[in-house]
C-alpha cells in the first residue's frame, strides 16, 4: 500500500535543499578567498554550475526518499532511508571540511565514504522503488566527479 502525504513530501524536498542551502553559505564565503587562491585542474568548472546542479539534484534526492517513505511497510524503509541519511549527512559535512577547514585530504576520504553510501543507498532503493534508485544516479554520478575534481585539488595543494 503506497501512503501519501503532502506535509511529508514537503519536508523530504525541503531537506537537502536546506542543508544544501547552509552550505551554499559556507561555501559562497571561501570561494573569493580560499578557493580562488587554490590550484585547481584544468577540467573544474566555473563556479555557477554549481548551484544549479546541486539544486536539481537535491529536489530528485528529496522526492526519491519521499517514494520510498510512501512504502507502508516500515520495517523494509529502515534500511534504505537510514542510508539515505547518513549519505545526506555526509553530503553536508563535506562542505565544511573542504571550503570551512580547507582540509580537501579529509574531505577526500570523506566523500569516498560518502559515494560507498550512495551506492548502498542505490541498491536498497532499488529492491523497494526501482525509479527512486534512478533518480539517485545523476547524483552518484556528479559525486563521482566531485570526487575525482577532490583528489586533484588535494594533489595539487599539499598541506
Amino acid at each position: 500500500m503506497i501512503r501519501k502525504s503532502i506535509p511529508v513530501l514537503i519536508l523530504l524536498l525541503a531537506l537537502p535543499l536546506i542543508l544544501g542551502f547552509i552550505a551554499g553559505q559556507v561555501t559562497a564565503t571561501n570561494i573569493p578567498i580560499w578557493y580562488a587562491s587554490i590550484n585547481k585542474p584544468w577540467f573544474n568548472p566555473p563556479s555557477f554550475v554549481f548551484a544549479p546542479v546541486w539544486t536539481t539534484l537535491y529536489l530528485l534526492m528529496g522526492y526519491a526518499s519521499y517514494r520510498i517513505w510512501q512504502r507502508q511497510d516500515g520495517n523494509r524503509i529502515y534500511l534504505p532511508l537510514s542510508l539515505y541519511f547518513s549519505q545526506l549527512a555526509l553530503n553536508f559535512l563535506w562542505t565544511f571540511l573542504f571550503f570551512s577547514y580547507h582540509r580537501p585530504d579529509l574531505a577526500f576520504v570523506e566523500i569516498l565514504l560518502m559515494w560507498l553510501l550512495i551506492l548502498l543507498t542505490i541498491f536498497q532503493f532499488a529492491r523497494i522503488d526501482k525509479p527512486a534508485a534512478w533518480m539517485l544516479v545523476p547524483y552518484i554520478s556528479w559525486v563521482s566527479f566531485a570526487s575525482v575534481l577532490t583528489y586533484y585539488i588535494m594533489v595539487l595543494n599539499p598541506a
